[in-house]
C-alpha cells in the first residue's frame, strides 16, 4: 500500500468535491483528513504515470504563506520516503 500525505497550506481546507473525485478513482483505496493533512491510500503503484489533483479552498487569509509538503511512501517500507513542496496553483 502506498500513502500520499499532503500537508495543507496554512488557511486552506480540502473541498468535499475534491475528496469525492479522488474517492471515485479505482487506484484510491481510502482518503482521510486529519487536522491539516490529507492521507490518500493507494492499493499499489506501477510504472504508469499518475496525476492527483486536490482542490483547496482558502478560509483564512495568511500573509507570507510558506510551502507545504507532499510525502509519498510505501506503508510497509517507509524508508523510501519521497518529499516535495508546493505553494498551490492559481495564486
Amino acid at each position: 500500500m502506498v500513502i500520499i500525505e499532503v500537508s495543507l497550506l496554512s488557511g486552506f481546507i480540502v473541498t468535499s468535491r475534491s475528496r469525492m473525485l479522488l474517492e471515485n478513482r479505482t487506484i484510491v483505496k481510502k482518503i482521510e483528513v486529519k487536522a491539516n493533512v490529507v492521507y490518500i491510500y493507494l492499493e499499489k503503484l506501477n510504472d504508469e504515470s499518475q496525476t492527483f489533483t486536490l482542490q483547496l479552498e482558502q478560509v483564512i487569509q495568511v500573509k507570507n504563506l510558506k510551502p507545504a509538503s507532499i510525502k509519498i511512501y510505501d506503508y510497509y517500507q517507509p524508508g523510501g520516503l519521497q518529499i516535495s513542496y508546493y505553494l498551490g496553483v492559481g495564486r
